[in-house]
C-alpha cells in the first residue's frame, strides 16, 4: 500500500473487495445460521454512505419472465444466475464484460506504478483501458533502449500489451489540446511497440472534451517549483498553493493548469472526421463532461461517426479539482443518462462504480459500459497483483445474479424499465383480463 486515501469515496468497502473478492459480495460465512440478514434502513448495509441518485435507486425484477421461459427452451433446463452472458462490444474492442479501465492522466497518483498495476490487470480481465491526457507533454515520449527507459506512456502500453489474450481488450490513448500540440496520436499510431496492437483492432484514440471533476475545465495537478519551471513552456503554472514544507520557496506547491480547449458543433464533427481520416485503422472515441447539452454532445459524435462516446458524471474523478467543482458543478450520472435515453451509439459512463449494483442500473439506463476509475486505484493500491481481478470478479458476479433476477441473460437486454426511482409516479395499474372466481356474473 502507498498510503492513498480516497476521501468521500468507499474506500474501505473496495478494499475489502480487493482482498477477499467473491466473499465480500455475501454476509460473513461464519454468520450463517447464527445471524439474521434483511434490508437495513438505516443504511448499515452493503453501501457505507448515503449514496446518490443511482445508487438510492432500485432494481425491481418483474414476476412474470418471458425470457426465462426462452431461456429455458435454449437450455434444456432452468436457467441460473451463471448462464447470463456479460462479454460486450465496448467501443468495437471485444470485451469479457461491460468494463473499461477509466482514463488516469499524468497525476502522481494514476501515471506511475499503480497506472501500470491496473494496466496489467484489466488485460488479464480482458477489458479496455484507457490512458488519459498530458502524459507525454508531462512525462516525455521515449520508446527505450538499453540506454533508457521506456516513457510512461508507452510504459503502460507494454504491460498491458504483455498481460492481455488474443481477441479481447483494447488501448485507448486519450488527446487533450496540450497533447495534440505533441503530437501524441501520431507518435503512438506509428510506434512499432503499438503495432500489434493496431494491426489486431485493438488500439483507439480518444477527443477529450471534459471530465466530471471539473467540467467546463482542463486538467490540473500540483506541483513542485524546479518542475512548474520546467513544464512552464507547455502549461499556464500558477502559484496559488502555499509553500511546501521547510525548504521553504524552493519547495513550494504550483497549480499546473491544462487547457480545456474550444468546442462547438462544429469543431467536434470536424475533429472526429479528422480522427477517422488520419488514423483509419484506431478506434474513435470521444469523452463529454456532464453538461447540460450532453445528450445533443453525444448525438453530435455519433453522427460524425464516433465508435464510442464516454461520459463522465460529475461523481466522476480521480485527480486534482478545485472543490467548488467537486460540489457544486455538472450534472450527476443519473441525469446524464436520462437526457440522453436510449442512446444512438455505444455509450460509456464513469462515475462512482465500484460495485454491481451500480454498474447494473447505469447499463439499464443505457450504457453499453461502465469505467472503473478511483475504485481501480484503490483496489491496486491494496493489491497490485490482484486487487483489481478480485475487485472485478466481485462486480460481475453480482452483476450476473442481478440481471438474471431481472428474467435476463445478457447485459444489453437490460431496460429503463428495470429501474426505480423512489418518489416516481405509480405505474398503472393493469386492467383485470378476468373475472375473479366467485364474482359476479
Amino acid at each position: 500500500m502507498t498510503g492513498l486515501r480516497a476521501a468521500g469515496f468507499p474506500e474501505q468497502a473496495v478494499r475489502a473487495r480487493a482482498r477477499r473478492g467473491t466473499a465480500e459480495v455475501f454476509p460473513p460465512a461464519d454468520a450463517y445460521g447464527g445471524e439474521l440478514f434483511g434490508s437495513d434502513p438505516e443504511g448499515g448495509g452493503q453501501l457505507p454512505f448515503a449514496g446518490d441518485e443511482l445508487d438510492q435507486a432500485r432494481l425491481v425484477p418483474p414476476v412474470f419472465m418471458p425470457r426465462r421461459l426462452e431461456k429455458l427452451i435454449e437450455l434444456g433446463r432452468e436457467p441460473l444466475w451463471d448462464d447470463v452472458e456479460l462479454a460486450t462490444a465496448v467501443g468495437g474492442f471485444s470485451s469479457r464484460l461491460p468494463l473499461y479501465l477509466s482514463a488516469f492522466g499524468s497525476t502522481r497518483a494514476g501515471s506511475g506504478d499503480l497506472g501500470v498495476a491496473a494496466g496489467r490487470q484489466a488485460a488479464r480481465l480482458g477489458i479496455p483501458m484507457v490512458i488519459g491526457e498530458n502524459m507525454v507533454p508531462v512525462h516525455g515520449y521515449r520508446r527505450g533502449d538499453e540506454a533508457g527507459t521506456r516513457s510512461a506512456l508507452l510504459n503502460r502500453i507494454a504491460a498491458y500489451a504483455e498481460e492481455v489474450a488474443d481477441g479481447v481488450g483494447g488501448v485507448v490513448v486519450q488527446q487533450s489540446t496540450e497533447d495534440a500540440d505533441s503530437e501524441v496520436w501520431n507518435l503512438v499510431y506509428s510506434d512499432p511497440g503499438t503495432r500489434p496492437l493496431l494491426e489486431s483492432g485493438r488500439l483507439g484514440f480518444e477527443l477529450k472534451i471534459g471530465q466530471g471533476a471539473k467540467p467546463g475545465l482542463g486538467g490540473m495537478t500540483v506541483v513542485g517549483a524546479a518542475e512548474a519551471a520546467r513544464l512552464a513552456g507547455r502549461f499556464a503554472v500558477r502559484d496559488l498553493l502555499g509553500g511546501g514544507g521547510e525548504e521553504g520557496e524552493a519547495a513550494a506547491y504550483r497549480l499546473r493548469c491544462a487547457s480545456p480547449g474550444t468546442f462547438t458543433e462544429e469543431i467536434v464533427r470536424q475533429q472526429l472526421r479528422f480522427m477517422r481520416n488520419n488514423f483509419p485503422r484506431a478506434r474513435t472515441w470521444v469523452k463529454f463532461h456532464p453538461g447540460r447539452d450532453v445528450a445533443e454532445a453525444a448525438a453530435t459524435a455519433w453522427r460524425a461517426g464516433a465508435d464510442a462516446v464516454t461520459v463522465d458524471g460529475a461523481e466522476g474523478g480521480t485527480g486534482w479539482a478545485p472543490r467548488v467543482f467537486l460540489d457544486q458543478v455538472g450534472l450527476s450520472l443519473t441525469e446524464c443518462l436520462r437526457r440522453i435515453g436510449r442512446p444512438a451509439g455505444c455509450l460509456l459512463a464513469s462515475g462512482r462504480v465500484w460495485e454491481g449494483g451500480r454498474a447494473v442500473r447505469a447499463l439499464a439506463l443505457g450504457a453499453t459500459a461502465v469505467g472503473l476509475g478511483r475504485a481501480a486505484l484503490v483496489a491496486v493500491d491494496e493489491d497490485p497483483r490482484d486487487g483489481l481481478v478480485r475487485l472485478v470478479e466481485g462486480l460481475a458476479l453480482e452483476a450476473r445474479l442481478l440481471i438474471s433476477a431481472l428474467g435476463k441473460y445478457s447485459a444489453d437486454s437490460l431496460t429503463a424499465e428495470d429501474v426505480w426511482f423512489p418518489g416516481a409516479p405509480a405505474a398503472p395499474a393493469p386492467h383485470p383480463s378476468f373475472a375473479p372466481a366467485g364474482g359476479a356474473s
